[in-house]
């Protein structure tokens, strides 16, 4: 922690101004000058013109260097002049004169090099404060870092800014009335004892009124207390009471103090923003889970006396009760249809909401391992007599393929496919079931029915969206495509050239053997 406030600590240098420097430098420049025209040229006064020129390096900037050593030159040149007139041109007299002028040109040189060299060093120092700086925020953000309630963002804040600041004790709190309230948190230095914290206790008024000069930068929402022992920052946060944060005997700078307090504010809005969000994410899961227990009551309670009352009307239709007009068994005929109708709906909400609720999304290989052959058999078997019925023939060409998953499910995913195809197929239209395995197992259902519009086909896999023709539910091809995913498959449309609906049902291979 020295280390770190070493670093964050300016260097003591104290600069003279430019006009202090030009000022003593003149004077001195001056002075010499005098001394040196007055005195023989054998003594070498000239060479002490240099030392206004070292005066320079004192000064806040290098523009005095220079000009100073310029006119240092020139008036070792007119101290010359005088010299030889005086007493005469001695060729000592001129060496002695160069080497003045040397002097001072050296100096200057030299001067400048050193401003330049302490320059350089100056900006590393910046440049080191300035990075320690900012491993010190970014350390903060880390240790904040992660989707965080009110109580774990003021516990983690305690702790970063204990670490950061080297403070002999941090405490957060709510403010309310002028009084520290839950959720709060408390953190002392390692190696330290244990203080009290100021949990449920009403502040010093010289602890909320901020003063007019705050400490940590105009920026900064903190201020000092208690002779400057403890300096403190507020958390503004507008639906609640605010956060305030006492530091004892912090090592860093004010300003970076401040800063680190500043850098709090972005992740405590943060923090709420998500607190909003798991309350709305709450009250849509208690609004979902009502709205599926509805469906499952509906669904369950709705399909037992469906199968009664079908039953009823099949042993009607059989002669149970008597002879039947042939208007009434007509009629009968009608309502067994209708009632089918409603006990497939209602088996397909029961599997809607089930992997909607996420019931239904463990291993598909705990199912067991299914012939998707057999199941497209009994499924095909099934339809027949409707398809009959509406005069379209169904083709099969099916090879072996075995797939781990949910027999019941993929019965579902295989009927819906086959049964839109004889739903939507026109008179005397033809219906291929194939069932292939390659590298994966893929049922294809292909009809000759009015197709899918292109503007539909992008929602055609989505929930309560009928894509076909004729009307819907809008269930059995979201059911497919969900069934299929839950698989680690896929559902798809396409149209073939010769006008032709084709949906391709793709499912992965049971491990071990591609066909059964």
């Amino acid at each position: 922690m020295d280390d770190l406030r070493r670093a964050l600590l300016p260097p003591l240098r104290l600069p003279l101004p430019d006009s202090t420097v030009w000022t003593v430098a003149l004077l001195l420049l001056a002075a010499v000058l005098t001394v040196d025209m007055l005195t023989p040229a054998s003594l070498v006064v000239g060479t002490l013109l240099s030392a206004s020129v070292a005066f320079a390096l004192l000064g806040a900037s290098g523009r005095a260097t220079w000009p100073l050593t310029g006119l240092a030159v020139l008036a070792n040149v007119i101290a010359g002049l005088v010299n030889g007139t005086r007493d005469g041109w001695d060729t000592t007299d001129l060496a002695n004169r160069a080497v003045s002028i040397l002097a001072v040109l050296l100096v200057g040189w030299l001067t400048h090099r050193a401003r330049q060299a302490s320059e350089r060093a100056a900006q590393l120092r910046e440049d080191e404060r300035q990075l320690t700086r900012e491993r010190a925020l970014r350390q903060l953000a880390q240790d904040m870092g992660g989707p965080l309630g009110l109580p774990e963002f003021v516990e983690r804040a305690a702790h970063a800014l204990q670490r950061l600041t080297g403070a002999q004790s941090v405490e957060v709190g709510a403010l309310e009335k002028a009084t520290l309230r839950a959720p709060h948190a408390l953190v002392t230095a390692p190696g330290r004892e244990p203080v009290t914290g100021r949990l449920g206790q009403r502040l010093p008024l010289e602890f909320l009124a901020r003063p007019s000069g705050v400490s940590g930068g105009p920026d900064s929402d903190l201020w000092a207390a208690d002779g400057g022992n403890v300096f403190l920052a507020r958390l503004r946060r507008p639906d609640s009471g605010d956060l305030l944060i006492l530091l004892t005997a912090p090592v860093t700078p004010p300003a970076l103090t401040g800063e680190a307090a500043a850098a709090l504010q972005p992740l405590l809005e943060r923090t709420a923003l998500l607190d909003e969000l798991r309350s709305s994410r709450a009250q849509l899961a208690e609004r979902g889970e009502l709205l599926r227990d509805l469906v499952y009551a509906f669904s369950h309670d709705l399909r037992t006396p469906l199968m009664a009352n079908g039953m009823n009307m099949h042993a009607a239709l059989r002669g149970a009760y008597g002879p039947l007009p042939d208007a009434y068994r007509a009629t009968l005929v009608n309502g067994i249809q209708s009632n089918e109708t409603l006990l497939s709906l209602a088996e397909q909400l029961l599997l809607v909401a089930k992997y909607e609720s996420g019931e239904d999304q463990d291993s598909p290989g705990e199912g067991g391992r299914v012939n998707l052959r057999d199941v497209v058999l009994g499924v095909v078997g099934d339809l027949r007599t409707r398809a009959e019925e509406r005069q379209v023939t169904i083709e099969t060409d099916l090879e072996g393929a075995g797939v781990a998953g949910r027999r019941h499910d993929l019965r579902r995913a295989a009927q819906n496919l086959v049964e839109n195809a004889v739903k939507f197929s026109p008179p005397g239209g033809t219906v291929r079931v194939t069932v292939r395995a390659d590298d994966e197992a893929t049922l294809t259902v292909q009809d000759e029915g009015p197709g899918v519009p292109t503007s539909a086909q992008a929602r055609l896999f989505q929930r309560f969206h009928a894509g076909g023709a004729g009307r819907g539910t809008g269930l059995g091809l979201y059911l497919t495509r969900k069934i299929a995913e839950a698989h680690g498959g896929a559902v798809r449309y396409d149209r073939t050239p010769q006008a032709r609906s084709v949906f391709t049902l793709t499912l992965p291979l049971a491990p071990e053997a591609a066909h059964v």
